[in-house]
């Protein structure tokens, strides 16, 4: 079995740079393999909140950190030609080290698009186009002139130099979508990202997911002890109940709970914690759960 990684949540909400910053640098002293932000023009359930722009947070905590990965749950593809996003991921895996994991999505917020100028051609266009804009993505990284036509994307003579560190960049594709996502995901994904929602149906899932290793996002409530336990799991359903799958506990009801998905292929658990990711919450999910899913 392939050893068990965390990564952290930290959506650019309710947050300023400072406080992403120094909760990045805890999980990365904890031994937290990622940290991972949020993709949108404005917080979806608090329009009137600041949200700093993912690109620029993501670079920002990699500049700062030695060993973090960072990454997105998800990039909507739909805000980036696939031809900048690829000098994008390529330029920031290079200036970090090759810490760039790109989590892709094809537009999960509707509304998102149409508001902000966006065409919106539909589910299944916009899944089609987030399947070229891999291909595409892949077809750059090679570094070496790329001729493109698909149904949706056209490409002469394109070149995207440099080239990411190791020659390609982890492409993980989130959602659990029987039409759409899972084929997604199984022809072009290295990693499978499991919601919340759909975590208690992971065995049942893994297959349509082919060969993608598997992550799974997950709202928890980590108590450090039993007396405290009710209050964190109050929080925890509280401000993450809307997600579905919220698990809250002793760190050993944590990592029961978690050994489930472990046993069903599960190798990173992305952390969205009941209190936003204290040190002392990162430090303990890494010292007393994370040794129990080996």
């Amino acid at each position: 079995m392939t050893t068990a990684l965390a990564g952290l949540y930290l959506p650019q909400v309710r947050m300023d740079f400072a406080a992403i910053e120094r909760r990045a640098r805890v999980a990365e002293e904890a031994g937290f393999h990622s940290a991972w932000f949020i993709d949108h023009l404005a917080p979806p359930a608090a329009r009137d909140l600041d949200l700093l722009d993912a690109w620029t947070v993501a670079t920002a905590v990699a500049m700062r950190t030695e060993r973090l990965r960072v990454g997105h749950l998800v990039l909507c593809a739909e805000f980036r030609h696939p031809a900048v996003l690829a000098k994008m991921a390529a330029s920031l895996d290079v200036v970090s080290g090759g810490r760039l994991e790109l989590g892709l999505g094809w537009g999960s917020v509707a509304r998102e698009l149409t508001d902000y100028g966006f065409p919106d051609p539909g589910p299944e266009a916009r899944a089609g186009r987030l399947a070229e804009t891999i291909d595409i993505l892949r077809l750059l990284w090679t570094g070496e002139p790329v001729d493109f036509d698909g149904a949706h994307w056209t490409l002469r003579d394109a070149v995207c130099r440099p080239r990411p560190a190791a020659g390609r960049v982890p492409i993980h594709i989130g959602g659990a979508g029987p039409r759409l996502t899972m084929p997604l995901v199984a022809g072009r994904a290295d990693w499978w990202n499991c919601p919340s929602s759909a975590a208690d149906r992971l065995a049942e899932l893994r297959p349509s997911a082919g060969s993608a290793r598997v992550s799974v996002q997950h709202p928890i409530g980590l108590a450090a002890s039993s007396a405290a336990r009710d209050e964190v799991a109050e929080t925890a359903h509280r401000r993450f109940g809307a997600w579905g799958g919220v698990i809250a506990g002793t760190p050993d009801e944590v990592a029961a709970a978690l050994a489930r998905e472990r046993e069903a292929g599960a190798e990173l658990f992305v952390c969205q914690f009941h209190d936003f990711g204290t040190p002392e919450t990162i430090r303990l999910f890494a010292e007393e759960v994370l040794p129990a899913l080996e």
